[in-house]
């Protein structure tokens, strides 16, 4: 790694990471694959091999972490579906990582193409991956699985076995949540 990545902790890159992860990972197989686990191989690996990473900055650095765990991601549903395998469903690594990056800042919704916001959507993305991070376990799963992965309301009850009102529900304070979050404000 160069000095300048040097001077970053991999570990603040955790939250954005295990993001991405839940965005690129299936949610039907999140019960038998944890990003997290992902994640962490992806922060062990780029330990490892931090002399493989030429770029500079922080959002240079973030776009080599999000690569790695685009291998990683590929990697593990590879061995998951091996016994099954389906040409279909394999993704390129550059389109898994760009395609998770793209639903985060999709959800962002910023504007603007200069290098400056490009920076600024990269800090938001972070930001809202430390929001996330903080929200209880079943009402981020529901956020992440209508925003990030598009699901209806009623799909979402399915998978969770609740009624169409209780998902309303942790959808709406899970929101509100990271509305304050992100806000500064103390949800109390």
């Amino acid at each position: 790694m160069s000095d300048a990545a040097d001077d970053h902790n991999l570990e603040g890159f955790r939250d954005y990471l295990r993001l991405l992860a839940r965005v690129g990972l299936d949610p039907r197989l999140q019960a038998k694959l944890d990003p997290s686990d992902i994640v962490q191989q992806t922060l062990l690996e780029a330990h490892k091999d931090r002399a493989a990473f030429r770029g500079e900055g922080p959002e240079a650095l973030r776009g080599w972490l999000r690569q790695v765990l685009a291998r990683n991601l590929a990697n593990v549903l590879r061995d998951f579906r091996r016994a099954r395998r389906d040409v279909a469903r394999e993704q390129a690594l550059d389109a898994l990582a760009a395609q998770s990056s793209a639903r985060v800042e999709t959800w962002l919704a910023a504007d603007g193409s200069s290098p400056s916001a490009g920076l600024l959507r990269q800090e938001e993305a972070a930001r809202l991956a430390s929001a996330l991070e903080k929200l209880p376990e079943t009402q981020r799963e529901v956020v992440v699985l209508r925003h990030l992965h598009g699901w209806s309301l009623q799909d979402i009850a399915r998978h969770l076995s609740r009624s169409r009102a209780a998902v309303a529900g942790l959808l709406r304070r899970g929101l509100v949540e990271m509305r304050n979050e992100l806000q500064g404000e103390d949800p109390g």
